[in-house]
C-alpha cells in the first residue's frame, strides 16, 4: 500500500509542472487576445458619452490653440511700423497697416485712429472696450473645457456604479459568487473610472494651458495698448 502511495505521489509532483506551465500560458493567452477596442466594449454605452467628451476636448484644445496663436503676430514690428506712420502723419497708412494685419492688435489700433479729434480719455476708452471684445473672443469656449473636466469623471464614477449593479445582478441570477459572476462588472467599473478620469485630465490641463495663453496674450494687448496711447501723446 505505501508503494502505491509514494507511486501517486511521484505522479502527481511530476506533472505539476506541467499544469503551473500550462495556467500561465493560458493566462499569456488571454493577455494577449484582449485587444484595446476589446476592453473599451467591455466599458458598455457609458463610452460613448466619454468619446464625444473627448472629441469635443481635444477639438476645442487644438483649434483655440491655433486661434491664440494666430492673434498674438508679431506686435512689436506692428507698433514699429504705426509709430513710424504716425511720427510721418501719415493716418490713412496707419489705418491701412491694421487692416492688412487681421489680429486683435490691428483692431484696437484702428478703433484708436478712427477716433482721432476726441479727447485722448474717450479714445483710450474705445481701445479698452475693443480689447475687452477681443478678449472674450480668444476665450470663447474655453470654459467648456472645464466643464468636461468636471463631467467626464463623474460619468466615470457612473460606470463604476453600474459596474457593481451588473456583478450584484450576475450574483443574484446565479446564486453563486465567483469570477465568472464578477468578472464583467469589474470590466465596467475599471474601464468607465479609467476612461473618465483620461478625458478628465485632458480637458482640465488644456483648459489651464489655453487660460495661460490667453492670459500672455492679455498682457501683450495691454502693452501694445499704452504703447499706442503714448504715441498719440507724443503726437
Amino acid at each position: 500500500m505505501s508503494i502505491f502511495l509514494l507511486q501517486v505521489t511521484n505522479a502527481a509532483i511530476s506533472a505539476a509542472p506541467d499544469s503551473v506551465n500550462a495556467a500561465v500560458n493560458a493566462a499569456n493567452q488571454a493577455d494577449g487576445g484582449l485587444s484595446l477596442i476589446d476592453l473599451i466594449l467591455k466599458g458598455g454605452w457609458i463610452m460613448l458619452p466619454l468619446f464625444i467628451l473627448l472629441f469635443v476636448s481635444v477639438y476645442i484644445i487644438l483649434e483655440r490653440y491655433l486661434t491664440i496663436r494666430k492673434a498674438g503676430g508679431q506686435p512689436e514690428s506692428f507698433m514699429n511700423g504705426i509709430r513710424a506712420l504716425m511720427v510721418k502723419s501719415d493716418i490713412q497708412g496707419a489705418k491701412l497697416l491694421c487692416a492688412q494685419n487681421p489680429s486683435p492688435l490691428a483692431r484696437m489700433v484702428e478703433k484708436g485712429l478712427r477716433r482721432l479729434g476726441l479727447p485722448l480719455t474717450e479714445i483710450e476708452a474705445s481701445v479698452e472696450n475693443v480689447g475687452k471684445i477681443e478678449i472674450a473672443r480668444l476665450e470663447k469656449n474655453i470654459n467648456i473645457l472645464g466643464i468636461i473636466a468636471g463631467i467626464a469623471p463623474m460619468l466615470g464614477f457612473v460606470g463604476t456604479i453600474i459596474g457593481v449593479i451588473k456583478i450584484f445582478y450576475a450574483i443574484n441570477a446565479t446564486g453563486d459568487f465567483g469570477i465568472a459572476q464578477i468578472a464583467g462588472g469589474l470590466y465596467t467599473k475599471m474601464v468607465t473610472s479609467a476612461a473618465g478620469l483620461i478625458v478628465g485630465i485632458i480637458a482640465h490641463a488644456g483648459y489651464h494651458w489655453l487660460s495661460i495663453l490667453v492670459e500672455r496674450m492679455v498682457f501683450r494687448m495691454e502693452n501694445s495698448a499704452i504703447e499706442f496711447m503714448d504715441i498719440l501723446q507724443d503726437n
